[in-house]
């Protein structure tokens, strides 16, 4: 069952969309945006994570600056591209924090939340990994995730990152950066040969059915392990 939340900062209240499994309580995962916004694809997402027995919750990250866009990887690169240049990536963690505390505090959620995100997205759960805590997180190609590297230790709860290996913003000396300070931590990296950048993007240019697949399973069978303890 698909509807809608609204999270409560400090400085407002924002949407976020929500997918409900069939039975609970049960555990929640917060589905974190693309440049795009929270458009058709991320709900699609969400949808498959609800029917997999997640709670998925899915926040406009952009609310600050144009509330519920919802953008197209085939028509609205220029838009997307400066709405995310002009996201504050504290501000957007501390959204996503307040977002896990009210998908916890949830009377059908267990108290188990882990995070998914995918490019914008993926770098926001490495963030949130190492600044706030998780249960459980999942990056897909998180773009610049190399760039904070350095908060690697900081890093609490176990960790799964996704990359094509021919991805084209996140290049084999980034990768390799990423796997040799994050792997010894504990981080699983799982990579995918012959795939590029948003690899699992539904309809997405370089969508590779049979990696999305593949990844699907083993961010299902992560979050399995981690969140239904």
């Amino acid at each position: 069952m698909a509807s809608s939340v609204e999270v409560l900062v400090p400085d407002g209240t924002f949407y976020a969309y929500l997918a409900e499994p069939v039975s609970v309580p049960a555990p929640a995962v917060v589905v974190v945006q693309e440049a795009f916004g929270v458009n058709a694809d991320l709900r699609m997402t969400c949808d498959e994570l609800a029917s997999k027995g997640f709670i998925a919750v899915s926040p406009d990250l952009y609310w600050r600056q144009q509330p519920r866009v919802e953008l197209s990887d085939k028509t609205d690169w220029p838009q997307a591209l400066a709405l995310y240049a002009a996201l504050d990536l504290d501000k957007a963690v501390s959204d996503l924090q307040a977002t896990i505390e009210q998908a916890r505090a949830m009377t059908w959620c267990t108290g188990r939340v882990g995070v998914v995100g995918f490019c914008l997205g993926g770098l926001l759960a490495y963030l949130v990994a190492a600044r706030v805590g998780v249960d459980a997180g999942v990056g897909y190609y998180g773009a610049r995730t190399d760039e904070f590297l350095g908060e690697a230790r900081a890093v609490r709860g176990p960790l799964l990152m996704h990359f094509g290996d021919q991805d084209e913003s996140i290049g084999p000396a980034a990768q390799k950066a990423i796997r040799d300070r994050l792997t010894p931590l504990g981080v699983e990296i799982r990579t995918y040969v012959g795939c590029s950048h948003a690899f699992a993007r539904h309809d997405g240019a370089h969508f590779d059915a049979g990696a999305a697949a593949k990844a699907s399973v083993r961010t299902v069978e992560f979050l399995n392990q981690h969140l239904f303890e």
